[in-house]
Formats: structure tokens, C-alpha cells, sequence
């Protein structure tokens, strides 16, 4: 049994990889689709990261494969579907980083709130010369303010509860009603208008749909409060990156935090320019902890498959035994 590895994990997987053939990427750098497809031609498991190509020809190279995991939460590089059909079970890691995923959505918040980044670049370049100036990077409170969730899942639920911390006053928006989370958060369903109108703050943590893809444009953001900010860690596309260039620099929305973006690995230059915005490289679930976690989980659900026969709960599709 052989297992293609992507991209260079924590070395603890291959402790839980014995008897399986590992085949690995082992520099900081993607594969060459030519390469991956050469190295797939007599796999039986892959596990991959968001920035591989999962998609019908790749897995057409693959006549043995059984099983993907997924470093990732989410699944949308990955064509699920052919998957199933080929029996191929797909796995993802959504149920590890969960914690560390929220608590950075709530770091980005703060630092674009509070002017962290800008703060930093003043104090290093020697400007700091006493606090005499008390107009200097005002920020915005917290506490008591209305934060706002669009995609009220795991990691959603996640921020509402790191959220009760600061008293805030919880909203959110979802594709069903959560009364579980209502009850535990004291969160209030809204329409995602009033999601919009409603927000201080207003955090991204939905997964990329047909329904979602572009859903914050530029009518949107002149939909939200002039204070307001917004963060995403759920997926670039949600966001047309081009009108929250427009709607920074034009103070339409006060602030901004990213960690995902709509072409990604490819940052908007005009967002790039603007002191309002906060960019980090998909850093959301980047902790020892969690990254080692995520590495075990994926190594598991390759071995559950391929050892077992059995169908782990990481799986995301019901493959078609064919």
C-alpha cells in the first residue's frame, strides 16, 4: 500500500503510517501537477492540503486509489462527487481546528480594531515619543457591541463563545436556524440584511457555495455600519476582493481582516496598499498543537480505510462500492 503526502507535514504522521509506503513532498513548495499525477499512478491514499487540485483527471491517474484526506476543513478543492462515484472516500479535519481557527478570527478582529499592525510599524520606525498624542490610532470597543456570524457552524459557535467574553450581543446568519446555539450563546437569528445593518463586527466562518460565492460585494457594504468591521475565515471567494478595496479606501466599512482570499494564494495590490486591513497568509488553524492534530487525523482516516475497510468519521461523502 503506498500513500501520497502533498506537502511537508509534521513528521509525527509517519508514526502513524507503518506498514503503508509514504511517498511525500519534502520541500516547503507545491507539487507540479505533472509530478503529483506521476507520483498518483499507483496510490491507494492521498492526503492533500486546500492548495492542491483534487479533481477528476488527477484521480483518473489514480486507478487504485481509496481514500483522500484532507489537511484542510473544508473540501472545495476536491471534486466529492467524482470521488463517490469512483468509491473514493474523502476526508477532511474540520472537526480539529475548530479553536485555533476562532481564536485567530478573533485576533485578526482585535488587530484591525485596535490598529495593532499600524501601532507596531509606528513604534519600530522611532515615532513614539510619549503619550502626548491622544488622537493617535483610536480604536473601537468591544464590549457590550454587536457581533455579527455568518455561518453559525463549528467554528461560528466557536467565536460566539469566545464572544461571551466581552459581552457582546451575538447575531448571526445561517442557511438554517441553530436554536442549540441560541440557547447556549444567547445568539438571535438574522436575516442576512440585518446581519449586514445590524453588525459592529461581522465575521466570515461560512463554507464557499454557489449561494455564498460573492455574497459581500459592494452593495453589501453599503448595507453595514460605517464602523463596522469585517473578518474572514471561512473562504476568499465569499468576498469580492475588489469592492472591499473600494469600500476601505472610501471608508464606506471601517476596518477589515483577512486570512482567506478570493484567488488565493494571490492577494488584491489595491487591498495591499490600505492601513485599514489586516492580511495574514491562512494562518487560522497554524498552532503546534493543531497542525501535529491535523497531521494524526489525516493519517488515521488513511489507515481506517485502507487497513479496516472502514468508513471514519472524518468522511464526508458515501463512496459507491463499485
Amino acid at each position: 500500500m503506498k500513500v501520497v503526502i502533498t506537502s511537508k507535514l509534521p513528521q509525527i504522521i509517519n508514526n502513524y503510517l507503518e506498514d503503508i509506503r509514504i511517498d511525500a513532498n519534502s520541500i516547503d513548495e507545491p507539487l507540479p501537477p505533472i509530478r503529483l499525477r506521476q507520483m498518483m499512478s499507483d496510490a491507494d491514499a492521498l492526503i492533500c492540503t486546500s492548495s492542491d487540485i483534487v479533481d477528476r483527471p488527477l484521480m483518473e491517474a489514480a486507478p487504485k486509489l481509496k481514500v483522500i484526506a484532507n489537511y484542510d476543513a473544508g473540501s472545495d478543492n476536491i471534486d466529492v462527487d467524482y470521488a463517490a462515484h469512483r468509491g473514493i472516500t474523502v476526508c477532511t479535519t474540520k472537526h480539529i481546528l475548530t479553536q485555533s481557527t476562532a481564536e485567530f478570527g478573533f485576533a485578526l478582529m482585535m488587530s484591525a480594531a485596535r490598529h495593532i499592525p499600524e501601532a507596531d510599524r509606528y513604534a519600530r520606525n522611532g515615532r513614539f515619543s510619549g503619550n502626548t498624542n491622544h488622537s493617535l490610532m483610536v480604536g473601537l470597543d468591544f464590549y457590550k457591541k454587536t457581533l455579527g456570524i455568518f455561518g453559525m457552524g463549528n467554528i461560528g459557535q466557536a467565536v460566539a463563545k469566545i464572544a461571551t467574553g466581552f459581552s457582546m450581543d451575538i447575531i448571526y446568519h445561517n442557511r438554517h436556524r441553530d436554536k442549540q446555539a441560541e440557547l447556549i450563546f444567547g445568539a438571535t437569528y438574522a436575516t442576512f440584511d440585518e446581519l449586514l445593518e445590524w453588525s459592529d463586527f461581522l465575521i466570515i466562518t461560512a463554507p464557499l457555495t454557489l449561494e455564498t460565492r460573492h455574497i459581500f460585494s459592494l452593495k453589501e457594504f453599503k448595507k453595514m455600519k460605517k464602523n463596522a468591521v469585517l473578518v474572514n475565515i471561512g473562504r476568499g471567494a465569499i468576498i469580492r476582493e475588489s469592492d472591499l478595496a473600494t469600500a476601505l479606501s472610501e471608508k464606506i466599512i471601517y476596518a477589515a481582516g483577512l486570512d482567506v482570499y478570493e484567488y488565493e494564494p494571490e492577494i488584491n495590490e489595491d487591498l495591499k496598499k490600505l492601513d485599514n486591513v489586516v492580511l495574514s497568509p491562512h494562518l487560522g488553524s497554524s498552532t503546534q498543537a493543531t497542525k501535529e492534530n491535523m497531521a494524526i487525523s489525516c493519517a488515521e482516516s488513511v489507515v481506517s480505510v485502507l487497513k479496516g475497510g472502514i468508513t471514519p468519521d472524518t468522511a464526508i461523502n458515501k463512496p459507491v462500492i463499485i
